[in-house]
């Protein structure tokens, strides 16, 4: 086969070299003899066909498998180099937007489409009630817990702990091992050992202090600072020193601990922007802001892993449960997802969601807006799907990512009582304050 394709390109070499000469002719003859029929000849050679081009390329597959690959970059390896500029490049362009050459879309630009389905992705401070945009929110939350600390140092500390360090599990180590301090102050009270904490111990050292807030939270229960002589040794080392207003209240020691345990980092919550439209054929019509799609560093680390695992699959057979997960594993790229809901008189209820919040979310959300949150009712998805409300399964899981247009009925059950009964179920089934609300869907 490999001949075969020689043979080609020698022919084709040749062809386009022009007339052939004999050694014994002049080379003003070369120019004049059989011009014309060189000519005639000179004609675009027709391609393989299609069926010789699939042999062909099938014939070439089986011997790269048999060839010994130390000879140059293999396919997987420019696969993988071109995998890695591209990641690198999504990497630059998430950390630096404003760079030239990137293709990030201005913000400003959005925020003035007329046609967009949402402005963005926004979510509210749970200190502040502050709606914000997903660049502001942490700056705001950390600023907002900061200044927290002139109000209630021991409650600021505990969320800066908690929301400031985001290794979860050296925040749960730390948090145990101040708990533990706590418990032996507080079950051993005359003890004078348990009153002070030595700062330079090796277990305050590797659990406590690399944590941002931990040495607030000390002073704030009523720890001092103080320098003191160690026994049996030279020099002084700092001490936290439990204060005496704090010795005589150990009751509070054990509620700082207990806050301490059940506390939670301070997240800001999506907001649904719920809307509602008046009945549009535009309903299944969605532009959705680079919010949607744009990632931040965490998320372009996952796409990273999960396109070096799909680099490594490249080569393998694929059986259809491996093809359905890898599906559902390009769903989970989206972050977000904008969900509409078709009513029975025709109007649409619209919410943002997380991709990976669950279907119940989804049933809640619509429960809230209707008159009757009672009565049972049912979605669809597009194709006539039946979405089950859920705890385990996610939205990104039953395909609604970044977008969906879902039908809402009653309950087939619930029409066959009100019927048998002689009525008809109202046409508008949402709560008045939202129809006051009503929007052109545009």
């Amino acid at each position: 086969m490999k001949k075969f394709f020689q043979e080609i390109k020698a022919d084709i070499k040749f062809k386009s070299a022009g007339p052939g000469q004999k050694l014994t002719d002049s080379a003003g003859e070369k120019t004049t003899k059989g011009k014309s029929p060189q000519l005639a000849l000179r004609q675009p050679r027709q391609g393989p066909t299609d069926e010789a081009q699939m042999a062909a390329a099938a014939a070439l597959a089986r011997l790269e498998q048999k060839q010994p690959r130390a000879r140059g970059p293999t396919s997987q390896d420019s696969i993988r180099n071109q995998v890695r500029k591209e990641l690198q490049a999504e990497a630059t362009s998430s950390n630096n937007p404003g760079a030239p050459g990137t293709n990030s879309v201005p913000e400003p630009k959005e925020e003035i489409s007329p046609h967009l389905a949402v402005p963005g992705v926004f979510f509210i401070c749970p200190l502040t009630g502050v709606t914000l945009r997903r660049d502001q929110r942490d700056a705001h939350i950390k600023q907002a817990i900061l200044s927290h600390f002139s109000t209630d140092p021991v409650a600021a500390s505990i969320m800066k702990i908690h929301t400031f360090n985001r290794d979860r599990d050296r925040v749960k180590l730390g948090v145990d091992t101040i708990a533990k301090y706590l418990d032996n102050i507080h079950l051993h009270p005359e003890e004078e050992k348990y009153q002070k904490i030595k700062l330079q111990n090796k277990v305050f050292q590797e659990r406590i202090n690399c944590l941002e807030g931990s040495h607030e939270f000390f002073e704030a229960i009523g720890f001092k600072k103080v320098t003191l002589p160690v026994p049996d040794q030279e020099g002084q080392e700092e001490f936290y020193v439990l204060g005496e207003d704090a010795r005589v209240q150990p009751q509070n020691l054990a509620r700082h601990k207990q806050q301490l345990l059940d506390a939670e980092p301070v997240r800001a919550t999506l907001d649904r922007q719920l809307r509602v439209f008046r009945p549009s054929a535009l309903a299944s019509h969605f532009e959705l802001p680079s919010d949607f799609f744009s990632l931040t560093a965490e998320e372009v680390k996952r796409e990273q892993r999960l396109r070096t695992e799909a680099v490594e699959r490249l080569s393998s057979l694929r059986t259809k449960a491996m093809r359905e997960k890898e599906e559902q594993r390009e769903l989970r790229k989206y972050t977000y997802a904008l969900l509409r809901v078709r009513l029975p008189d025709g109007c649409l209820l619209q919410g943002t969601f997380y991709a990976r919040e669950k279907l119940s979310v989804l049933f809640r959300f619509v429960r809230e807006a209707l008159q009757n949150d009672w009565l049972p009712f049912e979605l669809r998805a597009s194709g006539g799907q039946k979405l089950e409300e859920n705890e385990a399964l996610a939205l990104n899981e039953c395909g609604l990512v970044p977008s969906a247009l879902l039908t809402f009925s009653w309950d087939a059950s619930v029409l066959e009582d009100i019927r048998a009964a002689g009525a008809e179920p109202a046409k508008s089934v949402l709560r008045p304050e939202l129809l006051a609300a009503i929007e052109q869907l545009s």
